[in-house]
């Protein structure tokens, strides 16, 4: 066979010298498949990518909804965090009122959303901006639901108790407040006399004898709803009100039924993790306290609470910060000072009781949590570990 006649059976496709664009030919056929899987390929990483972000965005918004509750009600998070930058930078000896508070929200912030701290060192500033505005996003949601959740229990509750003769309609605020006969005693400041009609009139007048402010204790903090003016720390955040309140928002609302009493023998975050585990048991909803890893009440959670029962009596129609001469973030402050900014030791030691009060109520006598490496260590399961571990010692040193 010729030379000719082989290349004719035997064809190779030689490579064809590109033209003067330097471009080597291809198929059309081959650039489409290319494009396709190089724009599949872009697709699959902006899909990650948007995962990664809602994933992001829920768990941002999930954390974000004990802020109002644990930490802070109306100071935004941007303070807290330029107060304790400031701290670390200036270090000065002498803070103002206003600079301990916001120094001690930061702390109960770290210690609330343990993970934030670090995270604000690791992000840039826009990424920074974000993840707050996702957490106020989640704390403001849960301050509304918290909100719609008690306008209803709270009227019910009044109702319930006291038994006016005319009762309290949740889809009417504007017949509660001081407008409201009972609604007006339980806001009433516990220096006054409701029953007296001057201070009644005086109140409902917004006469310049008779301010409702946030200066005052209202009646509704007290327990039994009686005040002892020589002594008006006693009682005070122990109504039963309050305590309700408390359940329905942390562990409950059918938990709130059960108001009375110590709470002896009501674990309540372990009786709600059975009921999730419990076989051929319809679904069973994870109280907040569990959610926000909440186990003892604290100052700012009684805080919160208090403001939420205060709105809920109230005849304002919209969540707000200023109510006629009534200032609910000045409020909530006063709580907190009343717990955290004590005169002394004494002081001290009875708001430790109030708080371990509180405790016991929410969540009965179950005190694991109180059980640190420093108390285990004083027990006797470690005492005997360490009495066998030293007789062994000693008889080696003895041979």
């Amino acid at each position: 066979m010729s030379e000719r006649e082989s290349e004719h059976h035997n064809p190779t496709h030689a490579l064809t010298f590109p033209d003067l664009s330097g471009a080597v030919p291809t198929s059309v056929e081959a650039r489409a498949k290319r494009c396709i899987a190089a724009l599949e390929e872009e697709l699959q990483m902006m899909q990650q990518e948007k995962g990664t972000k809602q994933r992001k965005t829920t768990y941002y918004v999930s954390q974000g909804r004990a802020i109002r509750r644990m930490v802070v009600l109306y100071t935004s998070l941007e303070d807290l965090i330029a107060e304790n930058d400031h701290r670390y930078e200036e270090q000065l000896e002498e803070n103002t009122t206003e600079q301990d508070r916001l120094q001690r929200g930061y702390i109960t912030l770290a210690q609330v959303v343990p993970w934030l701290h670090p995270k604000l060192s690791e992000l840039d500033i826009d990424d920074c901006e974000d993840m707050l505005k996702k957490l106020k996003r989640g704390a403001d949601a849960a301050r509304g639901d918290d909100t719609s959740t008690l306008k209803d229990l709270v009227a019910a509750w009044v109702n319930q108790d006291f038994r006016p003769s005319c009762l309290l309609k949740a889809d009417d605020k504007h017949s509660q407040g001081f407008v409201h006969d009972t609604c007006g005693k339980l806001l009433c400041p516990s220096e006054w006399d409701w029953s007296d009609p001057r201070v009644k009139a005086g109140i409902r007048d917004r006469t310049s004898e008779y301010i409702v402010s946030e200066n005052s204790w209202p009646l509704f903090l007290y327990e039994n709803y009686t005040v002892d003016s020589n002594n008006l720390e006693e009682g005070l955040f122990k109504s039963k009100i309050l305590v309700q309140a408390f359940k329905a928002t942390f562990t409950s609302p059918s938990s709130a039924k059960e108001a009375d009493g110590d709470g002896d023998g009501a674990d309540i975050l372990e009786n709600n993790r059975r009921a999730r585990r419990a076989l051929n048991q319809a679904k069973v909803k994870t109280c907040v306290a569990s959610i926000i890893n909440m186990r003892k009440v604290t100052a700012h959670s009684i805080a919160y609470v208090v403001c939420q029962v205060r709105f809920a009596l109230s005849g304002v129609t919209s969540w707000c910060t200023i109510d006629g001469d009534f200032d609910y973030e000045m409020f909530w402050n006063n709580i907190v000072d009343f717990f955290e900014d004590v005169p002394g030791p004494v002081a001290q030691r009875r708001v430790t009781r109030l708080l371990e009060w509180w405790t016991r109520k929410i969540f009965g006598r179950n005190h694991r949590e109180d059980l640190t490496p420093d108390v285990v260590s004083k027990m006797s399961v470690t005492a005997l570990a360490e009495q066998r571990k030293a007789i062994e010692d000693a008889a080696f040193d003895s041979d």
